[in-house]
């Protein structure tokens, strides 16, 4: 029975003892092996199943990746003297493990190296060129919206001698010269943001709020000059409309007139008795009330029919 616990004993110990002596490197690690915290023999990167010293020596694994770094905004001036926040991001990858560990042993230890090293390769850069520079690309010719036709004059921009890109290019070689020291490659530096400081920001809002309000003013003006133009217009027409139409209708009227004329013309040719008659009844009609009172005399023509009637 002591010899069965026993063997059990050590094939536990063997089983504890083989398990550490393996560890494993996936394809997206790479790993290094230290001794009492020296680093023993090379890097490892090759993917698989490994062997080392059990209890003695230690795996220090490091990401094979592509890794990111987004730096913190920093308050920059540029040559021009205009203050500006900026925000880069890079991309980089621990191209030396051993190296790697030995300079700044983590990942964490790295990205502190990346913002002493990329902040200060783009605080140079961004110190020795103009705002304009950084803003634009090249000289390529700006298309301004019909709004501004009038208001910006292409041909007096300032020309530009380096551009955004070979600017970030310059940061970008400045900084791959110095983190190699610390087994690292960088693969890019790009600027995310570019923009006012808090004072200057809301003084160019304010300018371009007031340009606004200036081209909607302008609009509005041109507006009101089409409104005052269709409402002339249509006045005008309405003016035209109108003295056709009387026109017409004194036409009418004439023509009607010409007519009843004749026939009353002709009516007074056949009986002119009878039509004196009518017309003078017609006449007592409409002066002869209760309200009116008729002062004549009695050989007057309009009384001369009352007088044959007695």
């Amino acid at each position: 029975m002591k010899r069965g616990i026993l063997v059990i004993i050590v094939i536990i110990l063997g089983l504890i003892v083989l398990i550490d002596a393996l560890y494993i490197v996936s394809e997206t690690e790479q790993v290094i092996i230290t001794q009492f915290g020296d680093p023993v023999g090379g890097a490892i990167k090759k993917a698989g199943l490994h062997i080392k010293a059990p209890f003695i020596h230690k795996v220090h694994y490091f990401d094979k990746r592509i890794l990111e770094w987004d730096g913190n905004p920093n308050q920059i001036p540029t040559a021009d003297k205009r203050y500006i926040w900026i925000d880069t991001f890079a991309r980089w990858k621990i191209e030396d493990p051993l190296k790697f560990y030995q300079s700044v042993h983590n990942e964490m230890n790295a990205h502190s190296r990346l913002d002493d090293v990329v902040d200060g390769a783009t605080r140079d850069n961004i110190s020795s060129n103009t705002l304009i520079e950084l803003v634009r690309n090249s000289n390529r010719e700006m298309k301004s919206t019909e709004e501004r036709e009038t208001e910006i004059d292409t041909t007096y921009l300032i020309p530009i001698e380096k551009g955004r890109s070979a600017i970030t290019d310059a940061i970008f070689n400045q900084a791959a010269k110095i983190v190699p020291q610390y087994g690292i490659k960088l693969i890019d530096v790009r600027i995310k943001r570019i923009n006012y400081v808090k004072e200057v920001r809301q003084k160019v809002y304010d300018r371009m709020i007031s340009e606004r309000n200036r081209i909607a003013a302008k609009y509005r003006a041109e507006g009101e000059g089409e409104k005052a133009k269709i409402l002339g217009e249509m006045q005008k027409e309405l003016y035209r409309i109108q003295s056709e139409a009387y026109e017409k209708a004194q036409k009418i009227k004439g023509n009607a007139d010409a007519k009843a004329t004749k026939i009353y013309a002709k009516a007074y040719n056949k009986d002119p008795e009878f039509y004196s008659l009518i017309q003078s009844l017609e006449a007592y009609k409409t002066t002869v009330s209760k309200n009116n009172t008729l002062i004549l005399s009695t050989d007057s023509e309009f009384y001369k029919y009352l007088q044959s009637a007695k």
